[in-house]
């Protein structure tokens, strides 16, 4: 019986956790002499889950949102805990425009002009190293193809 009662302790502890996030492919970009390391969202599910539900990034780490197709993407933060900073990307990876980003809210932060990829990093990130609209981001020929 008493380990019945643990089974059901654990079960109820690991169904009242919040999602682990799956183990998305990583790529190294930099941003002039500054590295990134960015998971990427590669998928429509990916896309989806972006950066919900965690409580931490480190520094310089990110997310690498691809898409299949250069348009006026946008984002936003429901249920992201983490105040971000988003850069939009052309296909050549040279920055469009950066948008601050505040936790769990639904205002949509849209790409200036037609995107294939939109960066994600603590919020700052970006201004903290002067980097502005224009500048390019290397690395991001290595992400995987776009699904």
């Amino acid at each position: 019986m008493y380990r019945f009662s643990c089974f059901l302790i654990a079960l109820a502890s690991l169904l009242a956790s919040p999602p682990v996030p799956a183990q998305l492919a990583r790529i190294e970009l930099s941003a002039g002499f500054h590295r990134i390391e960015a998971e990427v969202a590669a998928d429509q599910a990916n896309r989806a889950q972006g950066l919900m539900n965690r409580r931490s990034m480190p520094a310089n780490h990110g997310m690498l949102f691809v898409f299949t197709q250069a348009a006026r993407h946008c984002m936003w933060m429901r249920n992201t805990l983490l105040p971000l900073s988003v850069a939009f990307l052309d296909d050549e990876g040279r920055i469009l425009n950066i948008e601050k980003m505040q936790p769990q809210s639904d205002d949509n932060h849209c790409a200036a002009a037609d995107a294939r990829y939109a960066l994600e990093m603590n919020l700052d990130w970006f201004a903290s190293k002067g980097i502005k609209p224009g500048a390019r981001i290397a690395g991001i020929d290595k992400s995987p193809r776009p699904q």
